[in-house]
This record gives C-alpha cells, sequence and structure tokens, in this order.
C-alpha cells in the first residue's frame, strides 16, 4: 500500500502539468494581446475562407462577421483605430462587403477580389503582421479561371 500512494501523487502531478500545458497551448497567437479588434479580425479571416469556397462552389456568399464593429471593437493600438486612416479603409471595406452581398454571378469573384483588396489595404498602411495570411484569401488565377469557364 505504501507503494503505491507515491504512484497516486506522481500520477496526479503529471496531470496537473499536462493540463496547465494544454492551457498554455491555447494562449494568444497575437503578441500584444486578444484585443477586440484582434479577435473580430480573426473571424473576419475565418469568414472570408468560408466565402471564398462558398463563391467558387457557386453559391450566393454570405457574410456572418459582424464587420460592423470594425469602429467599435476596442483595439490593441487605439490610437490606430481612432486615426482618420483606419476609419477610412473600414468604411471602405464595409462598403466592399456590401457590393459582395449584393454583385450578380459574374461580378462575385470580382467583388470578393476587391474586398480582400481592401484588408490587404489597411494592413500594409497600419498593420502588416497578418499580411501573408490575408494573401491566402485571394481566388488564384486557376481559382479565377475555373469560375470563368462555368
Amino acid at each position: 500500500m505504501k507503494n503505491i500512494l507515491p504512484s497516486y501523487i506522481y500520477a496526479l502531478f503529471i496531470l496537473t502539468l499536462l493540463a496547465a500545458c494544454e492551457d498554455n497551448s491555447k494562449s494568444s497567437i497575437n503578441p500584444n494581446g486578444d484585443s477586440e479588434l484582434a479577435l473580430l479580425m480573426r473571424e473576419m479571416h475565418e469568414d472570408g475562407l468560408r466565402t471564398k469556397q462558398q463563391i467558387l462552389d457557386g453559391e450566393t456568399p454570405e457574410v456572418k462577421v459582424k464587420y460592423h464593429q470594425l469602429n467599435t471593437a476596442d483595439a490593441t493600438e487605439p490610437e490606430k483605430a481612432a486615426s482618420a486612416a483606419y476609419k477610412s479603409f473600414a468604411a471602405y471595406y464595409e462598403a466592399t462587403v456590401k457590393s459582395l452581398l449584393e454583385s450578380n454571378d459574374e461580378k462575385r469573384a470580382e467583388q470578393y477580389q476587391t474586398m480582400i483588396d481592401a484588408c490587404m489595404s489597411c494592413h500594409q498602411e497600419l498593420c502588416p503582421g497578418p499580411m501573408r495570411k490575408i494573401k491566402r484569401l485571394y481566388l488564384s488565377d486557376a481559382e479565377l479561371a475555373k469560375l470563368a469557364g462555368q
């Protein structure tokens, strides 16, 4: 019995360490923390991937993310989000989303690319870190050719 007790304590210790490591693996991917705006933009990226697939599948895209919160979400760097440049980029992005949602089948891919251009323009100017990730949202030349052939 005395030999079993240390084994249980050791096992409990290991499980506690594993649980702590698991929690750390879910830490922020943003080196500056997870502001509301950072979280919103991650949602926008996921929504963009889904929208891209809908376009490729010939479906009418839906934008589920609350992109209207671009001007109200707390930012990691509030001074950037309060700038006239950011407000202009946010308004342009909202206009491109509206154009995408109102577009007909022939213009949908073009409007989607314009929406991604709006993301890229803002990030080139204000926050370049996510640009590599944003580039993956673009429809490739092969995807565009396939859509043109449909």
